[in-house]
C-alpha cells in the first residue's frame, strides 16, 4: 500500500504541479520554490511526486548513485560494477541539520572498531541524481545556504576535514517551499531556482470539499480510491517518460527566440539566466504536449513560472512581481493567459 498521497488526486495547485512536472521532464531547468501560505498542500505535492518519476539506474550499492564507472567515486572504485534499477531519490533536508549531515563526515563507528578512516555520505549524496526537497528554505541557516550554493554551481560535493579529501557528484533538483512571512530568501539562493510558485488555499466552496473528501479516503485506505488515482499517476508517469525522449527533438524558431528575449528585456530581469531558463522550459512543456516545436503559447503558459522571481524589487511599485509579469506579457506576446 502506497504511503505517499496520490500527485494525480491532488485538488487545484495546477502551477505547482505543471512546475514540477517540466523539471522531471528536464531536470536542467534547474530548482523549484514553492511559496504560499501553511496548509496548502506544498510538502504533499512534492513527496508525491515520488509515484511519477523514472527509476535510475545506478551501480548496486553505490550511495552517490553513480550510473557508470567514476573514478572520484570510492564505492564504484573497489566494488563490483552491476547496475540495478531503483526509484529517483527525493532527499528531505531538515532546517535542524549539521553541516557534517549535508556534505559528509568521517564515520567514527569504523574509525573507532577498526581504526581505519572512512567517509560517511552525507544528504547530498543521497540526493545525486535526484531532487533534495527543503521545507521552509528561507529559514536555513546561512552557512549551509552557502554550502548549497557551492555545490549546485559546480555539480560536486568537495569534503576536506579530519585527514579525509573526498569529492563526489552531486547533481539534483532543489525544491525549496516556504511562508513568505517568516522571512525572505537570500538573493543568492533564489537565483538557483529556475522556477517559482505562489500557492494560495483554494477558496471556492466547491474545491474544499473536494479536498477534504479526497484526504479522508486517502486516511481511511479506500481500496477504490487508491486503485483510481494509481491509475492516473501510471498515465501520468508515461507521459513523462515520452515527454523526457522527445526533448532532445524539440525545435526552436527564432521567432520564439525573439519574443523571448523581448519579454525579458521587457521585465529587466538581471543577466541571461531568464532566457535560458525561459527556453528550456518551454521546450519541456512543448514536449509534454506531444508538439515538434515551441510556439508562443508554450512560451506563455511558462513564462509567470521562470520569471517572476527574476524581477528587481522597485519599492515605489505597488503591485506584486507576477501582476508586473502578466501586463508585460501581455504587451510583449500579445496573449492572455485565459485564452490559451
Amino acid at each position: 500500500m502506497r504511503s505517499d498521497y496520490p500527485f494525480s488526486a491532488i485538488v487545484g495547485q495546477k502551477t505547482m504541479k505543471q512546475s514540477l512536472i517540466l523539471t522531471a521532464i528536464d531536470p536542467l531547468i534547474g530548482g523549484v520554490l514553492v511559496f504560499g501560505e501553511r496548509g496548502t498542500g506544498k510538502s504533499t505535492i512534492v513527496r508525491s511526486l515520488t509515484a511519477l518519476l523514472p527509476e535510475i539506474k545506478s551501480i548496486k550499492g553505490c550511495p552517490y548513485n553513480c550510473e557508470n564507472l567514476n573514478e572520484n567515486c570510492s564505492h564504484c572504485s573497489v566494488s563490483a560494477k552491476k547496475l540495478e534499477k531503483k526509484p529517483t531519490p527525493i532527499v528531505d533536508l531538515p532546517l535542524g541539520s549539521t553541516e557534517d549531515r549535508v556534505v559528509g563526515s568521517l564515520n567514527l563507528e569504523v574509525a573507532l572498531s577498526q581504526g581505519k578512516k572512512s567517509f560517511e555520505p552525507g544528504l547530498l549524496a543521497y540526493a545525486n541524481r535526484g531532487y533534495l526537497y527543503i521545507d521552509e528554505v528561507n529559514l536555513l541557516e546561512d552557512h549551509i545556504v552557502d554550502l548549497l550554493l557551492d555545490v549546485s554551481a559546480s555539480g560536486e560535493n568537495l569534503i576536506e576535514r579530519e585527514g579525509l579529501s573526498v569529492k563526489h557528484d552531486s547533481k539534483f533538483v532543489l525544491v525549496g517551499s516556504g511562508n513568505p512571512e517568516e522571512g525572505e530568501l537570500r538573493p543568492q539562493l533564489l537565483d538557483r531556482f529556475g522556477l517559482s510558485v505562489e500557492v494560495k488555499s483554494p477558496r471556492e466552496l466547491e474545491e474544499r470539499m473536494e479536498v477534504i473528501k479526497r484526504r479522508t479516503k486517502f486516511d481511511d485506505k479506500d481500496k477504490d480510491f487508491l486503485t483510481f488515482w494509481e491509475k492516473e499517476d501510471t498515465k501520468l508517469r508515461r507521459k513523462i517518460i515520452r515527454a523526457r525522449k522527445k526533448l532532445i527533438d524539440v525545435k526552436v524558431s527564432n521567432k520564439v527566440l525573439e519574443s523571448c528575449t523581448k519579454l525579458c528585456l521587457a521585465l529587466g530581469s538581471d543577466g541571461l539566466r531568464g532566457e535560458l531558463t525561459l527556453i528550456r522550459t518551454s521546450k519541456a512543456q512543448a514536449s509534454f504536449e506531444n508538439k515538434d516545436t515551441v510556439e508562443i503559447p508554450h512560451l506563455r503558459k511558462v513564462a509567470q513560472i521562470c520569471l517572476g522571481h527574476r524581477l528587481r524589487k522597485d519599492p515605489l511599485d505597488d503591485v506584486g512581481s507576477n501582476i508586473r509579469v502578466e501586463r508585460t506579457i501581455e504587451e510583449v506576446l500579445g496573449l492572455s493567459l485565459i485564452h490559451i
